[in-house]
């Protein structure tokens, strides 16, 4: 108990910390510079939670991301530390799909928007299909991004279905898909606890798929093809 309550009391300490660096970041006119500051302030924020919370990380497959390229990460979904784990263990900067709840939090919310990150309302189709669009203009410019297609978190570590909208993120913006299976972050925090327990994390990167016609036809078939290839990487 002592080290989950250490921890959320670092974690707001640390982001009040940030405030400097926020107040300097957001009146930057400077996108991509912007970004850059982002990701690295996201980066050093994330990778101390982690340490605190105990968070041992091995990482297979670096090999398999494509460099001075943009991609959609996707991967599975088992803890609220997948996307610490997927900001600090990643190359490159990557903006994420997140829940439009997260909007609630004001500076959070601000830094994922320095990030390049977008907000999804599940509820509202119109709403998705502006995500979309959006978040393949994001891949395009250059900045990849992370989706995690169960749409919510697995509470024993088994995948869930994958939903096939989000791919249209890569067949509309012809970005690869690199997919990405993360094993026990769930064991640092389950699905409706906030207990935090160290664990040891590994994150299995899986080599790219390039989008074909045939993929940008078939949304459903190439969802299965990626669940499958996750699926494999499950330990």
């Amino acid at each position: 108990m002592f080290r989950t309550i250490y921890w959320f009391i670092c974690f707001w300490l640390k982001l009040l910390l940030l405030i400097p660096s926020y107040i300097k970041v957001k009146k930057m006119e400077d996108i991509e510079e912007r970004s850059i500051i982002a990701d690295k302030n996201a980066r050093e924020y994330m990778a101390s939670l982690l340490r605190i919370a105990g968070c041992e990380t091995t990482v297979i497959g670096l090999e398999n991301v494509p460099r001075n390229q943009a991609v959609l990460f996707v991967s599975n979904h088992q803890s609220n530390f997948d996307i610490p784990l997927m900001i600090t263990q990643l190359p490159g900067k990557k903006g994420f799909i997140a829940k439009i709840e997260t909007l609630k939090f004001p500076m959070i919310r601000d830094w994922m928007k320095f990030m390049h990150c977008i907000f999804m309302d599940r509820e509202d189709m119109r709403q998705q299909v502006k995500c979309i669009s959006e978040g393949v203009k994001t891949l395009k410019s250059g900045h990849s991004m992370v989706l995690f297609p169960e749409g919510t978190r697995s509470a024993d570590g088994n995948l869930l279905s994958f939903k096939p909208g989000g791919l249209k993120l890569a067949t509309k913006s012809g970005a690869a898909i690199v997919p990405v299976t993360i094993n026990n972050s769930m064991g640092l925090m389950k699905k409706g606890s906030f207990k935090i327990t160290p664990a040891k994390v590994t994150i299995i990167i899986s080599k790219p798929i390039e989008i074909t016609e045939e993929m940008n036809r078939d949304t459903i078939k190439l969802t299965e093809e990626i669940k499958t290839i996750i699926q494999n990487s499950l330990m």
